[in-house]
């Protein structure tokens, strides 16, 4: 994996080499084996290489024959042997070894169209100089990120924003708008970033520069239609079986070791098993365990290990090393979020590469791709109870869909029922499975100042989602619709962005995810919802389909999503015997009065008694704790991104 980089400059003046150098320095832990510069006349590409395939011979910015295609690539083809002996059949000829120039090659026989042809996770631009035309593309399901701007000296793009914020023109400020999305949807909406004047290219999507014109239109999009599809329980069971085989063998290809995460959950102990089952003897894995036995795992990954015959290592995370690493991550996600969860992530990829692993397979999009989450056993519940709102069994399933939230058990039956309510127009909405989910996140505003309130009165976050859905999104089953809203905005701006690309890449480690294999999520489109939930029982399909390839327990095992400490990990030194705790010296600092009424997004006197909720280890329940990590991570952006950004990286 590699960080990518460059300039358009306006009116064909001339592409500032060393304002190139600025953007790409500013990822060089994206690629930290090589880096390579081009810059002909107005245009200028950039790349900082983590050598993967072809480690002597796929130097980048790399170019065609003739010298009149140059591209700077992020990413990874994982079917390009097959493309290349197709190409060589065609007439093309190849000097290097790399993936990088299949994309080329392929992109002289097809053009744009190229990109329908690539099974992979990929960020791009092309320069194709005799058509004097800029082609960037972001692979389907957003695995690797891609940004863009305006400014008045032409048009850049980048890895990563903070590359783009070197450019002087290029203004560091807060979009409220974005705010106000990600304190509903935990993520900004593309083409939004928390940054104004900061664009996304969305997933599964193409953008051209001609004559300074910008031009974006989709390639690929999530669609659902069950009607079409197998329906035939043994038929689909060994199809998901082919399929998933074969999108983990081409993701083993490498010229350097590949391991894999195993987190003790389903996904990853059937990735894990699918490498031994194609034969690999000797599999590294990795694992995040806690101190905090509420999170921890670890006896399910030991006994994985121990089933696969796996050569295993974990890093043991405590409250404390979240805290201290926090403020890192933070630069790292470039945008507040709202749980800490990417912390231990960034930990682990550190001991990925300490053991000298660049690459490792995990089992991100099982759950968005064949319906494991708790989101859709709850929003199933939640209908039959609209239907029979007297049940009594309807608060017994809710405490048992999650076990590991301690609150939840000790709840009031009339608690759930207001909690879990169902309004009137709430079945009709196309967000129901979600309502509760953004209605709790959407109180965490309460924290905004008087100002910020006013200024968001405009911002319409849930009627801006509702634009961005596809046209037949009122088509599909209710199932689908869930489906579609986890792996369309929480999946690429979420799971495989903060948790994913940027917590692995910060320690130059390349994840791949054989369930995000654009042919295993277009068979699972196609699949009938009761084949993959039966009743509440998830991912029923895949269970059915992996059988003993992996420990019954663990196939059989309550679902338990990946959580950590929140806010009790800027804590130091705990709060027993009454004793106040005392926050980490940079969260009382950006926590403080003074600081936020600085920044001027969160209203101080609130803040300041949150501040003591949590000293007082008071902050227990969910919305406290991603109040309190949503305003410190924003506070850590405008410190980090606004205040001090590295003046050095920009003269």
């Amino acid at each position: 994996m590699c960080g990518i980089a460059g300039f358009v400059a306006q009116n064909s003046g001339h592409c500032d080499r060393q304002m190139l150098r600025r953007m790409i320095e500013m990822v060089n832990y994206r690629g930290p084996d090589a880096s390579g510069i081009h810059v002909a006349g107005p245009v200028g590409l950039a790349h900082a290489r983590l050598s993967i395939i072809d480690i002597g011979g796929g130097h980048q910015p790399m170019h065609n024959e003739d010298e009149s295609v140059w591209i700077t690539f992020n990413g990874e083809i994982f079917n390009y042997v097959e493309l290349r002996e197709e190409l060589l059949k065609k007439g093309h000829r190849f000097q290097t070894q790399s993936d990088t120039e299949v994309i080329i090659h392929l992109y002289e026989e097809k053009g744009e169209d190229c990109v329908h042809d690539l099974n992979g996770q990929w960020a791009f631009a092309i320069w194709d100089s005799k058509r004097e035309r800029l082609f960037l593309s972001r692979d389907r399901l957003g695995v690797r990120p891609l940004f863009y701007a305006t400014p008045s000296e032409g048009f850049a793009f980048a890895s990563e924003i903070k590359s783009l914020l070197t450019v002087p023109s290029i203004s560091r400020e807060i979009d409220l708008a974005a705010l106000d999305e990600i304190f509903t949807f935990w993520v900004t909406v593309p083409p939004r970033t928390i940054f104004k004047g900061v664009s996304e290219l969305p997933p599964g999507h193409s953008l051209f520069l001609e004559q300074g014109h910008v031009r974006i239109q989709p390639y690929w999009t999530l669609d659902y239609n069950p009607s079409i599809g197998l329906q035939r329980e043994e038929e689909a069971r060994e199809t998901l079986l082919e399929l998933l085989l074969d999108a983990t063998r081409i993701r083993l290809r490498s010229d350097v070791p590949v391991g894999a995460y195993l987190s003790g959950g389903l996904d990853s102990t059937v990735i894990a098993a699918l490498v031994k089952k194609l034969g690999t003897t000797h599999l590294k894995t990795f694992s995040v365990a806690f101190e905090d036995k509420e999170f921890d795992e670890s006896s399910f990954q030991n006994e994985a290990s121990e089933f696969l015959k796996t050569d295993h290592e974990g890093v043991l995370c405590s409250s404390e090393d979240i805290g201290r690493v926090f403020p890192d991550v933070v630069w790292h996600t470039e945008k507040p979020v709202l749980r800490t969860a990417p912390a231990p992530l960034f930990l682990l990829s550190k001991l990925v590469r300490e053991q000298g692993y660049k690459v490792v397979l995990t089992g991100e999009g099982s759950d968005e791709v064949l319906g494991g989450y708790d989101i859709f056993k709850e929003a199933k519940i939640r209908r039959f109870w609209a239907k029979y709102p007297e049940s009594k069994l309807r608060p017994i399933l809710l405490r048992r869909l999650y076990p590991y939230l301690k609150s939840m058990q000790s709840q009031p039956d009339a608690y759930l029922r207001a909690f879990f309510h169902v309004r009137k127009d709430d079945l009709s909405s196309p967000f129901f499975s979600h309502l509760p989910r953004w209605d709790m996140t959407s109180k965490l505003k309460m924290f905004f100042s008087r100002e910020s309130r006013e200024l968001m009165k405009s911002c319409n976050a849930m009627g801006r989602l509702d634009a961005e859905l596809p046209s037949r999104f009122r088509q599909w089953d209710n199932f689908s619709q869930s489906q579609y809203l986890e792996a369309a905005h929480l999946l690429p701006g979420y799971i495989l962005s903060s948790q994913g690309d940027r917590m692995a890449m910060a320690h130059s480690v390349e994840g791949r995810f054989p369930f995000l294999d654009y042919r295993v999520v277009e068979f699972a489109s196609r699949l009938s919802p009761q084949l993959k939930m039966k009743v509440l029982n998830e991912k029923y399909l895949l269970k059915a389909a992996v059988g003993d390839l992996i420990p019954r327990s663990i196939r059989h095992r309550h679902k338990q999503p990946y959580r950590s400490p929140d806010s009790q990990s800027f804590l130091r030194g705990g709060t027993t015997g009454g004793k106040k705790g005392v926050l980490h010296e940079y969260a009382e600092e950006l926590m403080s009065p003074r600081a936020i009424s600085q920044a001027g997004i969160f209203d101080p006197e609130r803040v300041s008694k949150l501040v003591e909720k949590a000293r007082a280890g008071e902050v227990i329940g969910v919305k406290d704790n991603m109040a309190f990590v949503g305003i410190l991570s924003t506070q850590i952006v405008v410190d980090r991104f606004i205040k001090n950004f590295p003046k050095e990286r920009m003269t």
